[in-house]
């Protein structure tokens, strides 16, 4: 039977031989796991998948959330799958043993995930949205807050979201107008309103705890001026049981080109001056606290978009090998059989581009896991210290790299079936309807460049770029040690060298203060930094492809050279064209920034 979610045999590739999931049971946290661990709990996960989050993908996606009465009513099938998540334990996949967790390395758990996320994109939502709140209030709630809120989380009894959009400012967090005036018993009152909060509102859970955005009176201007507050559904009283109902209103749902299955909410907060909320972390940090949980659902938001890719692209792969249809050029006999359309060369170049832009992304996905267990795990505080400068550099491209370039895998997927790819019938149309959210939530591509650019590259002294410099040169050094892989070497190595000199060139830009003109091109700067740091993923792959096939692991010997031909197909289709956007950068192009909106 083919595979739907993702290929299995690609997933041990990647933990047990590129990513070495087994030497993480060698630290104290995870020393109670293995290999065998982690495979049940794999097979768990995709067994959920398969049996109760799969077989609605299409229903929800044809039966959004209705608002009747004041509320979200969701179809039937997303409880029972939710619930199945929840008693599986994945929720707290990554919790201690002592709270009822998995202690799951991050690498692990989100392999697991994985296939949630390829499933059905709608319903998964809610569990882990649910995971980032409950990960804010054990950051940095008090002992109350954590005895309130957080353990009825972790118990999968209410649900979480965080509520950041305002209809007027959008991605411009500074210019939020929700206001929090503090009251005689410590809370707060909160008036405001939120827009595209997924999971708003729902009949899933018992409470749905929301983490707000507020300002409070004294709140100085901008970003700095931000405070986060737990509003819940329903109060809490202070022996845990539920209140009455919060002065939270639904005010209606958005309708969405795709990931129909979630909740996406307007909600009212004081309407009646009512609406309570408590104050997480200190005064004005709020940002500070909430990038927490926007970190890590950046990460999720790159893993969900390169799982629709995935899924996309396993569809198209199976299509393309049943369906026959047409001969090859050389052969000029009408009376011959038709040859399934993987053999034709356009089509192979498709599902090549395909394999290159998914597996390439999952693999940076998981890389970015196995760093953030390094950031909690790793044997010393330099090791610490050392992932999560790398990791901090990286988001920016976990998040926006699949999110264009699996989206990318979706397009060509429906190309693939042709006309059947376009109708409802087909499963990869509504693959690159949900995937076409990815590159807007928790940052556009515009605002992961400006981060990455105008942000993290110099982080504490461009620590973090000059990690990822010398992990792409061991890389290239081991790579020279198998001759078959120079032809790949060779042009990230080019690319690396000339990225560097542009990154130099424009970080000596803003440190001059010409800060418009060097963020003026930041698109093409991301986009030629994510080839190269997806470039540099593909040689990995393609040096435990070649150890794999001198090993003589003869059942395995056309995955091996799968992996090699897709890798040969990114670093010399794709890395190469990267330098017409780098010569652009280097000349300081201004076609953008000088356009004037009258010219329109």
């Amino acid at each position: 039977m083919p595979e739907t979610l993702l290929s299995s045999r690609n997933l041990a590739f990647e933990l047990y031989e590129v990513l070495d999931a087994q030497a993480l049971t060698q630290r104290p946290r995870f020393a109670e796991h293995s290999r065998e661990t982690f495979d049940a709990a794999l097979a768990t996960a995709r067994t959920i998948a398969e049996k109760y989050f799969a077989p609605h993908n299409r229903k929800g996606d044809e039966h959004e959330p209705r608002y009747v009465d004041g509320r979200a009513e969701l179809i039937a099938e997303v409880k029972p799958a939710v619930d199945a998540f929840l008693q599986a334990g994945f929720l707290n996949a990554n919790r201690d043993f002592e709270v009822g967790g998995m202690q799951l390395p991050s690498l692990v758990s989100q392999a697991c995930f994985a296939h949630f996320q390829a499933a059905n994109a709608g319903t998964t939502a809610y569990p882990f949205l649910t995971m980032g709140a409950a990960n804010l209030i054990e950051s940095f709630g008090t002992e109350q807050h954590k005895r309130l809120f957080l353990q009825p989380m972790i118990d999968g009894r209410y649900f979480g979201t965080m509520a950041l959009t305002e209809p007027h400012a959008g991605s411009s967090l500074a210019d939020i107008r929700t206001r929090a005036e503090p009251a005689a018993d410590g809370s707060y009152r909160i008036k405001g309103n939120k827009i595209f909060i997924s999971g708003g509102d729902h009949e899933l859970s018992e409470n749905i705890v929301h983490m707000v955005l507020a300002k409070l009176p004294d709140a100085p201007a901008g970003v700095k001026g931000i405070s986060l507050f737990i509003v819940p559904k329903y109060l809490v009283n202070q022996d845990g049981s539920l209140g009455p109902r919060n002065d939270v209103a639904l005010a209606g749902l958005f309708h969405k080109m795709g990931w129909r299955g979630t909740t996406s909410t307007a909600l009212n907060f004081g309407d009646n001056g009512e609406c309570v909320g408590y104050l997480i972390g200190q005064p004005h940090q709020g940002l500070a606290c909430m990038f927490q949980m926007m970190n890590e659902a950046r990460i999720g938001v790159g893993m969900g978009a390169v799982m629709l890719g995935y899924a996309g692209y396993l569809y198209s792969l199976e299509y393309a090998r049943q369906r026959p249809q047409g001969r090859l050029p050389d052969n000029k006999d009408p009376h011959s059989p038709a040859v399934p359309i993987i053999a034709h060369s356009d089509v192979k170049r498709m599902l090549l581009a395909q394999k290159a832009y998914v597996e390439g992304a999952f693999d940076l996905g998981l890389y970015a896991a196995r760093l953030f267990d390094d950031t909690h795990t790793a044997p010393s505080e330099e090791g610490r210290r050392q992932a999560q400068e790398l990791l901090d550099l990286l988001t920016p491209i976990v998040k926006s790299w699949p999110s264009e370039f699996c989206l990318k895998a979706n397009e060509l997927a429906i190309q693939i079936l042709g006309g059947h790819g376009y109708t409802r019938e087909y499963p990869v149309e509504q693959y690159y309807r949900d995937n076409r959210l990815n590159p807007i939530h928790e940052g556009t591509h515009g605002i992961q460049s400006l981060d990455l650019l105008g942000r993290k590259l110099a982080q504490n002294g461009g620590a973090g770029l000059k990690q990822l410099i010398r992990l792409i040169a061991a890389t290239g050094e081991r790579a020279s040690h198998h001759p078959r892989l120079d032809a790949l070497r060779v042009p990230l190595e080019q690319l690396v060298n000339r990225l560097q000199a542009v990154t130099l060139a424009l970080l000596g830009d803003l440190a001059r203060g010409k800060i418009s003109a060097a963020l003026a091109n930041s698109a093409l700067y991301l986009k030629a930094f994510g080839h190269c740091v997806i470039g540099w993923r593909w040689l990995e792959q393609a040096i435990h492809a070649e150890i794999g096939l001198l090993n003589g692991h003869q059942a395995d010997r056309d995955f091996y050279l799968g992996k090699l031909q897709a890798a040969r197909y990114f670093l010399t289709w794709e890395v190469p064209g990267c330098h017409n956007d780098l010569a652009l950068l280097e000349a300081r192009d201004d076609t953008c920034l000088g356009m004037h909106e009258g010219w329109f």
